[in-house]
């Protein structure tokens, strides 16, 4: 069982919503289902959980709220809300293992299929980060205007690959193809987190505006100067 069903199980047994009285029944019978209904699920479940706190919990349990929304994680990103330290001095690091190749390289590198976005075209730089002992990679992205634009792909197996401060509310549910994402909406620091789990500061960066969502098994950061909707547009016109 993933960490986000663990954290939902654990979040149930104090969760006090009289109305309706079995909300914390449905969640369990729910959270049980085979895996192959159970992303979405998930993603489902997560929002709901986050309005079920902001609703029922009682103010002495607010600050237990935001720690909450913390921890949830979605398509491979961990948004952790609260004041956002500044990055580092002197720039970014790279990504682990960090190298320019060619976009037919990147297919053979990597475990999944990089699926291009329609509405902008062939990518004017392909860069793949973070190999394992086998040589696959980790992460394909995808950079447009000089790098003002790109597109993160990650297997979406992972639980985690970047992790984000944002400051309350920072962060909101919005919908690509019929499945829940995460819209960013303004700058924000963006940490890469290794396999083992570690965050690694010296990556740490300022990041335009970010939708963040999961696809056939395969998760996207998009971030750059957009709205919404052009995000969202964008992210639909994935092949």
């Amino acid at each position: 069982m993933g960490d986000l069903e663990r954290e939902l199980r654990d979040l149930s047994a104090w969760l006090d919503t009289p109305d309706p009285p079995d909300v914390t029944a449905r969640v369990r019978v729910r959270l049980s289902t085979p895996a192959s209904r159970r992303r979405r699920w998930r993603s489902l479940a997560a929002a709901v959980l986050v309005a079920l706190l902001v609703a029922v919990l009682p103010p002495t349990r607010a600050a237990i709220a935001d720690v909450v929304t913390g921890l949830l994680r979605f398509a491979g990103v961990s948004i952790a809300t609260g004041p956002a330290p500044p990055p580092p001095g002197g720039g970014a690091s790279p990504l682990p293992g960090q190298r320019v190749v060619a976009l037919d390289e990147a297919q053979r590198a990597v475990r999944f299929p990089i699926r291009l976005p329609a509405t902008l075209g062939p990518p004017g730089q392909v860069l793949v980060a973070d190999p394992d002992a086998t040589g696959r990679y980790r992460v394909a992205t995808l950079l447009y205007d000089d790098g003002a634009l790109r597109v993160d792909a990650f297997d979406g197996h992972l639980d985690l690959a970047f992790h984000k401060e944002v400051s309350p509310p920072g962060a909101d549910w919005v919908r690509v193809n019929d499945d829940f994402a995460v819209w960013v909406d303004g700058p924000h620091v963006l940490s890469y987190v290794d396999r083992a789990g570690g965050i690694r500061r010296e990556t740490a960066r300022l990041a335009a505006s970010t939708l963040i969502w999961q696809d056939h098994e395969v998760s996207y950061r998009l971030e750059g100067d957009l709205t919404k909707a052009e995000a969202i547009e964008i992210a639909r016109s994935l092949r």
